[in-house]
């Protein structure tokens, strides 16, 4: 119980020379006892392109298709903005999952991206619970529901018509303003504060230390809304790459409508297509179904990006 092995796989020359059990598999696996499942130290720059990589091999995002990648180290051990870039093109596509922060640090030696927990995830629970058990239980189930932000400097939070991140705003008539509180705190200055809808800076709030914001913001279609701030630079006081935060997305329904983006689409069909090459050529598998599981489970992530264009 609570033990799910191998915890590799595609080990040339070895008994776990097959690309099986594949992610989705153990994916599926941790779920079924309860387990939160996560991607962690994602990319760094340049991102991903199906048009130009000679292989992609990357499960992240066959794992959000299929609704088994509960959070996302937007902030770790890569790059926050190439992280978010790959992020943002599976919320285009409707895609959910949560942001979260994770330290990758080699503890026993001066490690070049900053100490233990300079990357964080805070979770908004609905009260402390004074079992520690139970205070487990509901961060864990805060983290499922996305109820997050993620950092390694600058605190950010969010509301939409007083809902908090991980919630979903429905609206009818072809859209909405909506109501946007939040803020930004930050022991460094920071230069970015911005409101992110679908993708794009739709609100950048200046500049600073403390920035409070209270605003009205028109949705016309389907997406979703979070708030990051960061910087252009490195900063001594904060060991990694530059200050970044970001708050888990809202996500906006409208008219019932699910998110459509056929660029990002066509971009995570032409990944999972470079990882069905690889699956298709790998020598090593023990036995034909553990190629046909793994093919199945790309196809049907497939499927729900051809929803998307």
């Amino acid at each position: 119980s609570h033990l799910l092995v191998p915890d590799y796989s595609a080990y040339p020359e070895t008994a776990a020379a097959s690309i099986y059990p594949d992610n989705a598999t153990i994916s599926r696996l941790a779920h079924e006892q309860g387990a939160a499942v996560g991607y962690v130290h994602p990319f760094e720059p340049p991102p991903p392109d199906p048009s130009s990589d000679a292989a992609l091999t990357n499960a992240f995002p066959i794992d959000v298709a299929l609704g088994l990648a509960d959070y996302y180290e937007v902030v770790g051990f890569a790059d926050p903005h190439t992280s978010a870039d790959v992020w943002y093109r599976l919320l285009n596509c409707g895609m959910r999952t949560s942001a979260a922060g994770g330290t990758d640090a080699m503890a026993n030696y001066a490690s070049l991206r900053g100490p233990v927990g300079i990357n964080r995830t805070y979770v908004q629970a609905p009260a402390i619970a004074a079992d520690p058990a139970q205070r487990q239980v509901e961060w864990l189930a805060g983290l499922k529901a996305g109820r997050t932000i993620a950092t390694n400097g600058p605190l950010v939070g969010l509301t939409v018509d007083g809902e908090l991140p991980g919630s979903e705003i429905r609206m009818n008539d072809g859209g909405a303003v909506v109501s946007v509180s939040g803020f930004m705190r930050s022991a460094v200055p920071i230069d970015h504060v911005e409101l992110i809808v679908n993708g794009k800076v739709v609100r950048d709030y200046g500049s600073g230390q403390a920035v409070d914001i209270s605003d009205l913001v028109r949705i016309d279609r389907s997406g979703w809304m979070l708030l990051r701030a960061w910087n252009d630079d490195t900063h001594p006081m904060i060991f990694d790459l530059y200050p970044y935060g970001t708050t888990s997305p809202h996500y906006i329904v409208v008219d019932g409508e699910v998110p459509a983006s056929p660029d990002d689409a066509e971009y995570f069909i032409g990944w999972t297509s470079k990882i069905r090459e690889s699956v298709e050529s790998h020598a090593d598998f023990n036995s034909d179904q553990e190629r046909a599981s793994i093919l199945e489970n790309i196809a049907l992530a497939e499927s729900r990006f051809e929803a998307c264009r």
